[in-house]
């Protein structure tokens, strides 16, 4: 077992996008390949890592909103999230990186379920952690259960793993003038509506002191330098 106590520990969130690549669903073997070297990378640096992969690659509920309950398309999201925890763990594995998944909740004997005391376990051991299912409830988004695994494991820090290099004031693929901050409060992020995570999960980590970086998946050693404390994307802080 290892010593956690000088140890930094990090939960990532995943989106599912990022898994598609240049797809416009699935999940492209090439995505693939660089999220798990970027995780690799990252594991140099001794931390303890959890990870929550969205589902927006397989399936994305709320567009058939109006053809199905909310739960049902949320339901099945939560499910897709375990297929991309599956082809993650089995990346991370042919890279010589142990893991293991975790679900929300029951899948048979198939993913052994959450809980807190298995989870810090499996990190002690060295261990990636990676979550599936969400929150494992409806109406819950994986934002959401990002924070919520990252305070269920003790995380110092969370970083969103995106396609764009951090927080800008509207969408820079859009407006080539769009403002980027280094760094921003969660109040600055709610009070401007600006499209980080879903206002649940903001307003969660602010209420818990929890630092968030988001950046860019693909650029070269994002979540590394993240790691060493290297000035990568933005920094979300609880308070000025």
């Amino acid at each position: 077992m290892t010593n956690s106590s000088n140890q930094k520990t990090v939960l990532l969130k995943l989106s599912g996008e990022a898994l598609a690549g240049s797809q416009e669903f699935g999940i492209d073997k090439e995505a693939l390949t660089c999220v798990s070297n970027q995780i690799k990378s990252a594991c140099e640096t001794n931390s303890r890592i959890g990870i929550v992969p969205g589902g927006g690659n397989i399936f994305r509920g709320i567009s058939l909103q109006h053809q199905m309950p909310r739960h049902t398309g949320d339901t099945m999201g939560m499910f897709a999230t375990l297929l991309n925890s599956l082809a993650l763990s089995a990346s991370l594995e042919s890279l010589g990186i142990a893991n293991q998944v975790l679900s929300a909740f029951p899948t048979g004997n198939r993913i052994p379920q959450f809980s807190e005391q298995k989870a810090l376990e499996l990190l002690d051991q060295g261990k990636v952690v990676i979550f599936g299912g969400g929150t494992g409830n409806p109406y819950f988004t994986t934002d959401t259960a990002a924070v919520l695994r990252a305070l269920q494991i003790n995380a110092s820090l969370l970083i969103k793993a995106t396609k764009v290099s951090g927080i800008y004031d509207s969408d820079p693929e859009k407006n080539k003038d769009a403002v980027f901050f280094p760094e921003i409060t969660y109040s600055k992020v709610l009070q401007d509506n600006l499209k980080v995570m879903d206002g649940a999960a903001i307003a969660t980590a602010r209420d818990n002191n929890l630092s968030l970086q988001v950046l860019n998946l693909f650029e070269k050693n994002s979540i590394k330098k993240a790691l060493n404390g290297e000035k990568t994307g933005t920094l979300v802080k609880p308070s000025n």
